[in-house]
C-alpha cells in the first residue's frame, strides 16, 4: 500500500491517487487535517527533501501568514540549515496546508508533488 500525505479534497492529491490506482496500486490518503501530522514525520520530510520544495509559498495558507512569520520562514529557507530550523517545523505543524502536496515515499525516496514520469520511474525501481 502507498500512503499519499496531503488533503483529500486537493486536486493534485486526487490526481496522484487516481494515477497510482490506475497503475494497480492500493492507495491510502493521510489527510493532514483529519488524520493529523506529527513532528517526527515533518522533520523526516525536511531532511529527506529540500525544505524549499516542501513549503508551498503559492498556497493561500502562506499568503494568510503575517509578514513577520513569512519573513522568518523565508529567512530559514534561504539557509542550508532550513530543515533543522524550528521556525520551519513549527510553521508546518501549525499550518499543515503550507506543505506542498502530495508527499509520498517511494523506493526509499520522499517525493513532493505529483509527476507521472517521476512516480513511474520510482515505481519501476521499487518493482525491480
Amino acid at each position: 500500500m502507498i500512503t499519499l500525505y496531503g488533503i483529500k479534497n486537493c486536486d493534485t492529491v486526487r490526481r496522484a491517487r487516481r494515477w497510482l490506482e490506475s497503475q494497480g496500486h492500493t492507495v491510502k490518503v493521510h489527510d493532514f487535517r483529519s488524520d493529523g501530522l506529527d513532528r517526527a514525520l515533518v522533520e523526516h520530510w525536511l531532511h529527506a527533501t529540500s525544505a524549499k520544495s516542501l513549503v508551498n509559498k503559492r498556497s493561500s495558507s502562506w499568503k494568510a501568514l503575517d509578514l513577520d512569520a513569512r519573513q522568518a520562514i523565508q529567512a530559514a529557507l534561504d539557509t542550508d540549515a532550513a530543515a533543522a530550523n524550528p521556525c520551519v517545523v513549527e510553521a508546518l505543524l501549525e499550518h499543515p496546508t503550507l506543505i506542498k502536496r502530495p508527499v509520498v515515499e517511494l523506493s526509499g525516496q520522499t517525493v513532493v508533488g505529483f509527476c507521472e514520469r517521476s512516480y513511474a520511474g520510482l515505481l519501476a525501481k521499487q518493482a525491480g
